[in-house]
């Protein structure tokens, strides 16, 4: 198949670029083991790449020894490296040895004399790689996507030299089965893991090790990922149990495994994917080249690009996703929180229940604070969609928090010496004995109705238990502004009764609370006690407007695109 000349012209002209800056950058003393062996890589690559404007040279050379020396300079006793969070971690060197492996792949490929030029460099590599290894074989792991790391590093020193006990082991953690859903998802739910962990490492350990539900794995993730690809080029995090469900990811980082299995499996979602990717900016062209190298048929033109159903639902996550030309929405209701009463990493916490894109406008999070006993904002568990009346899905949100008044204890369970076990009330720890007591609850259950519209949404909220406050925070993506709204003390917008809009050019975005509604209170967000007593907070970024109001209450909030389509 024919070369695709576009996307080698761009990754010529971004490699150039990143040699460039990382000749004239020194090492530091602070660069970890990741950063030393990545820029050794890199510099590796554009050597033995024709169309490098450094092939060839052989300063490239110089500076990759420098930094394979650092690097073992940063190899402990173990074998292990030294630095970062993780300490005396196999899987934190894991990322390490696979690029280290993937180097010496390409040394191995490359032809006579440059593979001369770099033997050294290469001795270098393997000596290295033999005081690894065995760390590697005996080490474990903590989070779900390490196992495929480690996994992916022992697949890649078997290919390096073939061993019994590499695959033996890298066999065990495959043993456990891949934590993949059956809409596709891995059991982090992280775009970030996926694009940089999970799918680049289960594709190596299918290519060594001839493991087809690596490769079926990293294929109907591939295909999940496609509806969650937004008009801005980014993927949806929302629903992620990781650090990137408060951020935005960019689907650029999935530019290679996407122009791979759209070359080899013909699939025209998969090459419309990988132009977004590529349109989104190339973040790592060493790593890019790296993966052309190894695996040629990425650089192959791709098919014709076919654009994925603009709609879809992700049921393990409790997602949904639904475009029209004038808006895409994102409902979310999989939150790990109601099961928990907990934020950590590993669970699912984002309180963000709707984003709308329109336009240039973007809605990036909806969420309802409550001041309710610190317990938090609003986040449900569960989604239930059915259809309503105009024969679109229409999407039900529940949660429902308690807190708890004690009674004195009984008197066959009473301390003489006043002292009671220090327990936890579900908010807060006291030295009660909170299991011994009766308690009184207090209650307060919240529903969420989300109704889409052809050109937004309309969101029906219904708040029932004593009189508290709530916030509705609508927070848009900066770069607009606010109309007819009031700004509070603290600058931040409050909608107090009416229509208001935020345009961003010949985008706007209404948001119509209808003529009952009146702001009950100033706007703004409680994070719940999980980070308040950190003196910490989770709250959205971007300019923000609240509806505010008292529980038992009702609030139904209109959301329409006006101006620039989707």
């Amino acid at each position: 198949m024919a070369e695709d000349s576009h996307f080698h012209a761009v990754l010529s002209e971004a490699v150039a670029d990143e040699v460039r800056m990382s000749l004239v950058t020194a090492i530091d003393p602070g660069d970890g083991h990741r950063r030393l062996m990545d820029r050794a890589k890199l510099f590796v690559s554009a050597y033995v790449w024709p169309r490098s404007a450094h092939a060839g040279d052989p300063a490239l050379i110089v500076a990759a020894h420098e930094s394979v020396r650092a690097l073992r300079a940063r190899q402990g006793a173990g074998g292990l490296f030294i630095g970062g969070d993780n300490v005396d971690s196999p899987p934190d060197s894991s990322f390490t040895v696979n690029d280290l492996c993937d180097t010496l792949h390409i040394i191995g490929a490359a032809p006579v004399g440059a593979r001369d030029a770099l033997a050294e460099l290469a001795r270098e590599l393997d000596a290295i790689a033999d005081a690894v290894e065995p760390a590697l074989i005996a080490g474990g792991v903590h989070t779900p996507n390490h196992r495929w790391e480690i996994s992916a590093a022992l697949a890649r020193l078997h290919r390096r030299r073939a061993s019994p006990q590499l695959r033996d082991r890298a066999a065990e953690w495959l043993a456990e089965g891949i934590d993949i859903t059956p809409d596709g998802v891995y059991s982090e739910r992280s775009a970030n893991y996926a694009a940089y962990v999970s799918n680049p490492s289960l594709s190596v350990i299918a290519d060594v090790l001839d493991h087809d539900e690596a490769r079926s794995a990293v294929v109907r993730n591939l295909e999940s990922t496609l509806g969650l690809i937004h008009p801005d080029a980014t993927v949806e995090t929302v629903h992620s149990r990781r650090q990137d469900q408060l951020r935005r990811f960019s689907v650029a980082p999935y530019l290679t495994a996407y122009r791979r299995y759209a070359v080899e499996l013909g699939r025209g979602d998969f090459a419309w994917a990988a132009s977004r990717a590529l349109h989104a900016g190339m973040m790592h062209p060493g790593a890019v080249l790296t993966d052309l190298l190894i695996t040629p048929q990425i650089g192959e033109e791709l098919p014709d690009a076919a654009p994925p159903a603009p709609r879809g639902r992700w049921e393990q996550s409790a997602l949904v996703v639904d475009a029209s030309p004038r808006r895409r929405l994102v409902v979310f209701g999989g939150s790990d929180y109601p099961r928990f009463r907990r934020v950590r990493s590993g669970l699912s916490a984002n309180p963000t229940f709707l984003r709308m894109f329109a336009g240039d406008a973007v809605l990036d999070s909806v969420r309802l604070s409550r001041d309710f006993f610190g317990l938090g904002p609003f986040r449900a568990d569960r989604i239930v969609s059915e259809p309503g009346p105009d024969g679109a899905l229409h999407h039900e949100l529940r949660e429902t928090v308690a807190a708890h008044y004690y009674q004195p204890m009984d008197a066959a369970r009473r301390s003489p010496s006043g002292e009671y076990a220090l327990s936890d009330d579900g908010r807060f720890f006291g030295s009660m004995a909170f299991a011994d007591r009766a308690r009184d609850e207090v209650r307060l259950r919240t529903t969420v109705e989300i109704h889409p519209t052809d050109e937004g949404a309309v969101v029906a909220i219904a708040i029932d238990g004593p009189d508290s406050p709530w916030a509705l925070e609508l927070a848009f993506r900066d770069g607009g502004r606010f109309e007819g709204v009031t700004t509070q003390d603290d600058g931040v917008a409050l909608l107090t009764g009416g229509v208001g809009r935020y345009r961003v050019g010949g985008s706007v975005i209404v948001f119509d609370a209808g003529d009952g509604y009146a702001a009950q209170g100033p706007g703004r967000y409680h994070p719940g006690e999980d980070y308040a007593f950190l003196g910490a907070t989770d709250a959205a970024d971007g300019q923000r407007v609240y509806l505010t109001g008292r529980s038992p209450g009702r609030l139904e909030l209109t959301l329409r695109a006006e101006g620039g389509g989707r």
